[in-house]
């Protein structure tokens, strides 16, 4: 289809306008200059409108103050503000540290451990991570690895309910940043390469009572498929086709977890869920779309109900997922304004979605690919290569992307200045091998061995400006290493990341030209935020401490001869001991 060169953005994202509108728990708007939710808004947008650190002056940022956190795994999580304070999330065991902002030196108010139990840290699929926390009216709330929801006071640190969802001898863990819509915290399971069948379920903001809980296998009863459900693409409309397209029961012990980072639409009152890959690994033990996985869901937040599904990866062969952030814009496209959803996925397409009806109105490679050769826009499916299909017992080689594809959860930014959408990623192919596996709870259930390297150029990582009306990028910064952190862009015009060797950068958001970079301790995966503090100042805040799953090998550690280590994530990962070390602090900026 064609579309237009221009597009008219209509900037739909800040989180008054999202927020307003309600006096249930969670719904009174953000003061100007906060940082509420890890994604800075419900649009999952992660763009600040403060302007006073510009590109004429970006050079000038100086380090205002650091905090140690204590940890040295991996921190992915956004730091959050509500008026003098910054709220922080560890790894784990997840301590919550309340911050004092008002002399600039982030004095600690108070300190919460919720005691977790030590054993999810063994079952955690890829390294023992935590996305950050969600505020509302006095509250602040965060998940635990080993699955428990919790609620505390802001003023004091004081636990307000706590709600155990998971069940960690079956693997089961929580990683991902609650949401709060309309007075729930929505709330994912992570697990899939332990068999964890996933679910997303809304819990009352006041008590932490679970509202409703949907699967994302099974039924269409336990899936909260009824009436309401009407996907675009035929092969989505059906009875109990999250059974029907499984063999067996193999649908219990499928995966498709949800544990990544959530949307919210107030205009059409509908949340955006995507669901992870099915389980197991090996695409042979489990014949079928494998239904609702590799996906996302919108979904009515009061009562969890489907509206429409859209499969990125039916029957996923390379562990593409579906997780990724998915970022509610309004484009012209066609001549017309549309609200879509753009969405960078794991399989390395960017697809602009109808948000409405779940139609897709494009999909195009951001990343070299070889396991597929394009999206059929009249039925919404990949067109595989079956040449790179995994075979039990046969190696094979040059899938691109890798299993952790074009990008996996380190969330992109959009700038409605200049209407592009920034993408943290990677650049990595892979070998694989599929076994046979058998599921034995609380134990790997993945049954393939995979070895990663870098894709073609030999460079790793790349910071990707992408004109999702033109449909290509505007432009790109190569890195040496997975670009593992998310994105930050400001009405300042600029964006910012950080790198994996430790480098946190400012570059001029149109033109990709870098002007700041500042050394951290440890490599950078957490999300930057911006704020204004106390003293009216803009800040800029980022959370260092290398890990996760690309930065296993030294969170871990794990040892750089087996290549096989971290699911082959080590054998791309080899040097990265030499470049950086574990670690992790808090680091904020200002102008002098």
């Amino acid at each position: 289809m064609s579309f237009a060169r221009r597009a008219v953005v209509k900037f739909c994202c800040c989180a008054a306008a999202w927020l307003a509108g309600g006096a249930a728990l969670g719904q009174s708007p953000a003061p100007a200059g906060q940082w509420t939710m890890a994604a800075g808004d419900h649009a999952n947008t992660r763009y600040s409108p403060l302007a006073l650190i510009n590109q004429s002056n970006a050079s000038r940022l100086t380090l205002a103050f650091s905090f140690d956190t204590g940890s040295s795994k991996g921190h992915e999580a956004a730091p959050l503000v509500v008026g003098d304070t910054m709220y922080l999330v560890t790894p784990y065991p997840n301590t919550v540290y309340a911050l004092d902002l008002r002399q600039g030196k982030g004095k600690v108010k108070w300190k919460f451990d919720p005691q977790p139990a030590p054993h999810s840290q063994g079952v955690a699929c890829c390294d023992v991570v935590n996305r950050g926390a969600a505020y509302a009216d006095g509250r602040l709330f965060f998940n635990t690895l080993d699955g428990q929801a919790i609620a505390l006071e802001t003023a004091t640190g004081k636990e307000l309910w706590r709600t155990p969802l998971g069940d960690v001898t079956k693997g089961e863990t929580i990683t991902m940043a609650p949401l709060l819509v309309k007075g729930k915290v929505l709330v994912g399971n992570s697990g899939g390469e332990m068999g964890v069948r996933g679910w997303l379920a809304a819990l009352d903001a006041a008590t932490g009572r679970i509202a409703w809980k949907a699967y994302s296998t099974g039924p269409d009863a336990d899936v909260l498929i009824g009436p309401l459900f009407k996907p675009f693409y035929a092969s989505d409309r059906g009875s109990d086709l999250g059974v029907k397209s499984w063999p067996g029961e193999a649908w219990k012990i499928g995966g498709g977890n949800v544990w990544g980072f959530i949307s919210y639409d107030q205009a059409l009152d509908l949340v955006y869920a995507g669901t992870a890959n099915p389980g197991p690994w090996n695409p042979e033990q489990r014949p079928g779309d494998n239904k609702w996985t590799a996906g996302v869901f919108a979904r009515r937040p009061d009562t969890g109900e489907a509206v429409w599904f859209y499969q990125w990866s039916p029957h996923d062969l390379h562990d593409y997922d579906g997780t990724n952030e998915n970022v509610l814009v309004d484009l012209e496209i066609g001549g017309r304004l549309r609200k879509v959803l753009l969405h960078a996925d794991r399989n390395g397409y960017l697809y602009v979605l109808d948000r409405a009806t779940g139609q897709v109105l494009s999909a195009d490679p951001f990343v070299p690919i070889t396991t597929s050769q394009g999206v059929d826009l009249d039925t919404g499916r990949p067109r595989m290569n079956p040449a790179k299909d995994p075979r039990v017992g046969e190696s094979v080689r040059d899938i691109c992307p890798g299993s952790p594809g074009g990008k996996d959860w380190q969330p992109s930014a959009w700038s409605p200045r200049t209407r592009l959408l920034y993408i943290p990623h990677q650049n990595l192919c892979q070998d694989a091998m599929t076994l046979e596996t058998s599921y034995i709870a609380g134990t790997p259930y993945v049954g393939i061995e995979v070895k990663m390297r870098p894709g073609p150029g030999g460079h790793r990582g790349v910071f990707t400006a992408w004109d999702p009306v033109a449909r290509h990028k505007a432009w790109e910064v190569r890195e040496k290493f997975p670009v593992w952190s998310g994105a930050l862009v400001t009405a300042g015009d600029l964006v910012f990341y950080g790198t994996m060797d430790g480098w946190f950068k400012a570059l001029d958001a149109k033109s990709g030209a870098e002007l700041w970079r500042f050394k951290t301790s440890s490599g950078v995966i957490g999300q930057p935020v911006s704020y204004r503090g106390p003293d009216g100042k803009q800040y800029v805040a980022v959370l260092a401490g290398v890990g996760g799953w690309a930065g296993a090998i030294v969170s871990g550690p794990l040892d750089a001869q087996d290549p096989t280590a971290a699911t082959g994530f080590v054998n791309a990962m080899k040097d990265l001991p030499q470049a950086t070390s574990a670690g992790g602090r808090l680091y904020v900026f200002a102008l002098p």
